[in-house]
């Protein structure tokens, strides 16, 4: 493989395989020993890996499915067999010299959890119905670029692009082995394919009335809805837990072991996720021994566990992998019938659906956020000032690079500039959401409110928080004006936030309707760079694009930290988990 192209995270990856052992508190006996339960705040999207793309859904589905490679341990840079019985290099010859061609070994003797072997047909069509799905927003742009060269399936008038000649060209199966070639040697290919390259069976798909995997039927199954996908509640995978059920009316998912798993069974013999939204709630049942961790608790909630006994938090894990929370502005709104656009007009009792479209009503806002308090009190100071879309720690980083600070002065300067002085004479009213339960982004859109009312008393700023899976939807769509959400790389490269938040088929700019087509062409030519020190500065350039444009503004890069009972053993951190892997755990 070539490594000339991506340059990888050099330093975050080192000993992050973090195995914690901890003892019992005196006296106290372990509840519910074979069953995890953790405690949260939202729902979930989907469990369809080729429609899902948020860390709630795919907590779930990494303990389902399987990839064909895995990260080992919790190195972000090395990788070990899973579906697949080695990892290509070109040492092995599974890699071509040339870095394009990829051959995956595919593991015998694997069974979906109905107790149909896994073969590597159902490998080959699980990545090309990957590709196909490529939803308004969400995964697939991570294998289409590296292996076909596109970020879209479809063009600007919606037209399907994908040929199957490609498809079946690019991923195809030979005996049992399956073979992938990329377009262009990409060096974080493999890193990608380590949580993006889940196997579901071909024969449960079409059976469920999936994409039957001919050409004929493409288009039907490209950008589909969510509830039209076969795995969208249902699974069969070949992971160490099977789905015993979404208990939607219950808010809980519930996965029960594979005792028929390839590897030794895990430990536990269940798994239950509950949405539990309040804060008090999750900490009285953690305390109590109810849970076994909870996996919503913030910064601002930490000190009610603080030397609890049997209780365990683990603070100052590595990060350097997300930008969260960052806020967002859509520039062209679905304002039809749509309440947080108040009157849709410029008239003080609402906005237009463009009203984000002027760059200086961006730019009023983002220096109207008070970062130091967001800082302070939705963190309690464990955190680091974000300077843009590349987080901390991540090549392409730039302490250097000029930010927003909190200025009055400078956001009322830029509110009066705006829509040639409409804004500031008429005023504005609009809705700021975020997901309900993340208390650290209703803090934020409260500090928003705070602020931006105090410039002018003709601006009025209304806060909401919606559901998780509404607030995707609801985002997708392009309903949200104002929106709290943070991004965990799906791969540790620069190119993986510069995609999703400025390219004009990257996630968040799909949905917000942003498009600048220099800012596109840097993002490409940054990704295709080999030169370590010009592709630096790429990213130094792309930041500043980001701060001069605000298509949305970063606010902090938070340190991560995980609260649990002190009788849960085999837990270990690794940044680019989307959850919790139960695989590992057990308790006593």
């Amino acid at each position: 493989m070539s490594n000339t192209r991506w340059f990888m995270l050099p330093v975050l990856v080192a000993a992050l395989a973090l195995a914690f052992q901890p003892g019992l508190a005196s006296g106290q006996a372990v509840k519910n020993p074979d069953t995890f339960i953790a405690v949260t705040f939202g729902d979930w999207d989907s469990l369809d890996w080729a429609w899902a793309y948020d860390t709630a859904s795919f907590g779930v589905i990494f303990n389902i499915y399987e990839p064909l490679i895995f990260f080992e341990g919790g190195r972000m840079d090395r990788f070990a067999p899973m579906l697949a019985t080695a990892v290509p290099t070109i040492q092995n010859g599974l890699l071509s010299r040339d870095g394009k061609t990829y051959t995956f070994p595919i593991r015998q003797g694997v069974r979906f959890h109905d107790g149909t072997p896994m073969t590597a047909e159902d490998v080959v069509y699980s990545l090309r119905r990957f590709l196909l799905t490529d939803r308004s927003g969400g995964p697939s742009s991570l294998l289409l670029e590296p292996i076909l060269g596109l970020t879209s399936t479809r063009d600007d008038k919606g037209n399907l692009i994908l040929k199957y000649a490609d498809l079946t060209r690019a991923i195809r199966a030979q005996g049992n082995n399956v073979i992938i070639t990329l377009k262009e040697p990409f060096g974080p290919f493999l890193s990608i394919l380590a949580q993006w390259s889940y196997v579901i069976p071909k024969k449960t798909a079409i059976a469920r009335g999936d994409w039957d995997g001919t050409a004929a039927t493409m288009r039907k199954y490209n950008n589909p809805k969510k509830e039209s996908m076969a795995f969208f509640e249902f699974a069969n995978g070949t992971g160490p837990f099977k789905l015993e059920r979404w208990d939607r009316a219950g808010r809980q998912m519930i996965l029960v072991r594979n005792d028929n798993y390839w590897r030794t069974p895990a430990r536990l013999r269940r798994v239950v996720i509950r949405q539990v939204d309040e804060p008090a709630t999750r900490i009285l049942m953690l305390k109590a021994g109810d849970a076994d961790a909870d996996l919503g608790v913030t910064r601002r909630e930490l000190p009610q566990y603080v030397d609890v006994p049997g209780i365990r938090i683990i603070d100052d894990l590595p990060t350097g992998t997300s930008t969260n929370p960052a806020v967002f502005f859509t520039f062209n709104i679905d304002c039809a019938g749509n309440p947080d656009c108040g009157s849709g007009r410029l008239d003080g009792a609402g906005i237009p659906p463009n009203f984000f479209s002027d760059v200086n009503v961006r730019r009023g806002f983002a220096y109207a956020f008070d970062y130091n308090t967001f800082l302070q009190d939705g963190y309690r100071g464990k955190a680091t000032l974000a300077k843009g879309v590349i987080p901390r720690g991540m090549f392409g980083f730039n302490e250097k690079q000029e930010y927003f600070t909190f200025d009055r002065a400078r956001a009322a300067a830029n509110f009066r500039e705006a829509w040639g002085g409409q804004v500031w004479e008429r005023g504005f009213k609009v809705t700021v959401l975020y997901n309900a339960g993340n208390v650290v982004r209703e803090l934020g859109a409260r500090i928003l409110k705070d602020n931006i009312e105090a410039i002018n008393p003709k601006f009025k700023i209304d806060i909401r928080g919606i559901t998780w899976s509404s607030y995707l939807a609801a985002m997708d769509a392009s309903k949200l004006p104002v929106f709290f959400i943070g991004w965990l790389a799906d791969y540790p490269d620069p190119h993986n936030f510069t995609f999703h938040f400025m390219h004009s088929d990257g996630t968040f700019p799909h949905v917000q309707k942003f498009k600048n087509e220099e800012v596109d062409r840097l993002v490409t030519a940054a990704a295709r760079e080999t030169d370590r020190a010009k592709r630096e500065q790429m990213y130094f350039e792309l930041n500043r694009k980001y701060f001069e444009l605000v298509p949305s503004f970063a606010t902090v890069n938070a340190i991560a930290f995980r609260v649990q009972r002190s009788w849960v053993r085999g837990w270990y951190w690794n940044p680019m988990f989307p959850g919790t892997y139960y695989y590992t755990i057990s308790k006593g």
